[in-house]
């Protein structure tokens, strides 16, 4: 049984680090892009009826997928990074479902969406720095 947990502990840690990367590189090149390119990723809150501060959206956003991707893969303060990236993929979603794009398009921020909302739930697991650093609350 100790073997089955250690396997599925490994799974989750490669899974883990597989996704953080992918979604810091996919934040990366928004939060080096300046104020233009954050102006444009937040312009997207217009779909929730905000329509103040778009370069404020959308550097949060870009924080949110650059260091949020990397905490999430680190397993650091990884409950409140899985959440924020949970918000930023439903802003994502939200906005394919408002231009009105296929599945083919929406489909990858609705399979992060769901993998960062399950993994609020789930826990950073046991090869994490939350592990290591805060054994009692991780």
């Amino acid at each position: 049984m100790k073997q089955k947990n250690n396997l599925q502990e490994a799974g989750w840690l490669i899974l883990r680090v597989g996704i953080g990367i992918s979604i810091f590189l996919h934040g990366y090149p928004k939060i080096t892009g300046g104020v233009e390119t954050w102006t444009m990723v937040g312009s997207t809150m217009s779909n929730f009826g905000i329509d103040f501060a778009p370069a404020f959206w959308g550097f949060l956003g870009a924080v949110g997928e650059s260091v949020g991707g990397l905490l999430f893969a680190l397993g650091l303060f990884f409950r409140p990074a899985a959440l924020l990236l949970t918000g930023t993929m439903s802003v994502a979603l939200a906005t394919h479902l408002s231009a009105g794009d296929n599945f083919m398009i929406f489909g990858h921020a609705l399979d992060l969406l769901i993998v960062f909302a399950a993994s609020v739930l789930i826990g950073a697991g046991k090869y994490s720095l939350d592990r290591k650093l805060f054994p009692k609350i991780a």
